[in-house]
């Protein structure tokens, strides 16, 4: 499915629009995460339509891929309970490389990404706070009418009601976008999120630290 600025626009835009691009919604995760599968490191470290956004160390021994879209809600909260220990424990010690990939379950969620990707444009940096930032706001901008508090938010990332627009008509990245959900969908069978990757593995779910823990300690190389 092609997205266009005009389905930005005219699109109701709420969270509860998860099945709009036809792929399966969020389902609510409990209880301890399980590996789900493994796929081949070689090709999820192919390079992709668009330029990974890394965290870390890039010789580390572990490599963490998450995929996740901007409205999912576990994705949330896996940012804000989660990730700030994983990078301090794991990431800012070198023993994580953490890559974030971009896995839009609705049309919002992909022009949030757009948003972002258009702050880290030349700084990688920004992109991680714009994504950090959007998912603690969320429920602000993942609304019925989100174009207002998204641009409020894009100008405190440093963005003019120009750069906004221009960054939201920017099929290509739009395009890059969606390539990379393809990929995700078709190629490593990642049916919901957030979805993890650990050296190869796949993990479903908002995982605690500990059972991300459990996951990454064997693997790390002294």
């Amino acid at each position: 499915m092609r997205l266009t600025r005009r389905e930005f626009c005219q699109s109701t835009a709420t969270v509860a629009l998860v099945t709009a691009l036809g792929l399966a919604t969020v389902p609510a995760f409990t209880g301890e995460a399980l590996a789900q599968a493994k796929v081949s490191e070689v090709e999820l470290m192919a390079p992709g339509a668009l330029p990974d956004m890394v965290m870390g160390d890039p010789k580390a021994s572990v490599t963490v891929i998450e995929y996740a879209s901007m409205t999912c809600p576990h994705c949330a909260t896996f940012t804000e309970k989660t990730f700030p220990e994983l990078k301090k424990r794991y990431i800012d010690t070198g023993k994580v490389k953490f890559i974030f990939r971009e896995f839009p379950l609705d049309q919002l969620a992909a022009a949030a990404f757009m948003l972002a990707r258009c702050s880290g444009e030349t700084d990688s940096s920004k992109y991680f706070t714009m994504i950090d930032t959007m998912f603690k706001q969320q429920r602000v901008w993942a609304v019925e009418k989100p174009l207002p508090p998204l641009l409020a938010l894009a100008k405190q990332a440093g963005f003019t009601q120009a750069s906004f627009d221009a960054c939201l008509q920017n099929q290509k990245l739009l395009d890059g976008i969606e390539a990379t959900r393809n990929r995700g969908a078709d190629k490593f069978k990642v049916q919901s999120t957030p979805s993890f990757f650990i050296n190869g593995t796949l993990f479903t779910g908002a995982l605690s630290i500990d059972e991300m823990a459990k996951a990454i300690d064997p693997l790390v190389k002294s």
